[in-house]
């Protein structure tokens, strides 16, 4: 009973749209401003640094917290990934939005902080230095997506917790594929300080 509480209410808690309640407090609707993304690279662009960071920091911890639970709870690696995997799925598939959500990576980071935090500082510099280079979040999030597998097993993780990695992996790259299409053809939009 415990674990089938903790999925639905990592689902719920990953489905709050942080992003549009955010813009929505500003008197904008993001979902129609900017790309019409939720999460917090177009808040960040649209309308501004701080809500920016605090969309980052609150899917963040929608990832974070339900991983924390299940670990408090003492529950075995597979219930640690499906809780971390269900706040995730609420994100980009939210059922406040009709099952249409964002992409997901800072939810992913949290995810990961709780399960493989050194995983995280490794696909952090990963992201960093792809973003510094080259100056799409997008590509720096792409990447550090498809490595995170891999590091969660480099760094000593589970085998549940890499095949949790490589789901996450394979749903942010598909949800970044306009992103994909963009940057082929050099009209994505360029991250400005």
């Amino acid at each position: 009973m415990n674990e089938t509480l903790l999925l639905v209410g990592a689902y719920l808690l990953g489905s709050v749209p942080t992003g549009l309640l955010l813009a929505k407090s500003m008197g904008v609707d993001i979902r129609e401003a900017g790309s019409g993304n939720i999460g917090a690279t177009n808040v960040y662009r649209t309308i501004g640094r701080k809500l920016g960071i605090l969309t980052l920091l609150g899917d963040c911890l929608k990832g974070l917290i339900p991983v924390l639970v299940a670990r408090w709870l003492g529950l075995p690696d597979l219930w640690v990934a499906a809780a971390g995997l269900c706040a995730f799925l609420g994100h980009v598939y939210t059922i406040f939005l009709g099952f249409k959500g964002g992409k997901g990576v800072a939810t992913a980071l949290g995810v990961f902080l709780g399960t493989s935090p050194l995983s995280v500082l490794f696909g952090i510099v990963i992201f960093g230095s792809v973003l510094y280079k080259w100056r799409y979040v997008s590509l720096a999030s792409i990447t550090a997506a498809a490595l995170i597998p891999v590091l969660v097993w480099a760094t000593g993780g589970s085998v549940k917790l890499v095949v949790m990695a490589v789901v996450i992996a394979c749903i942010v790259i598909f949800k970044h594929r306009e992103n994909i299409a963009r940057l082929t053809s050099g009209t994505e939009n360029k991250f400005k300080a």
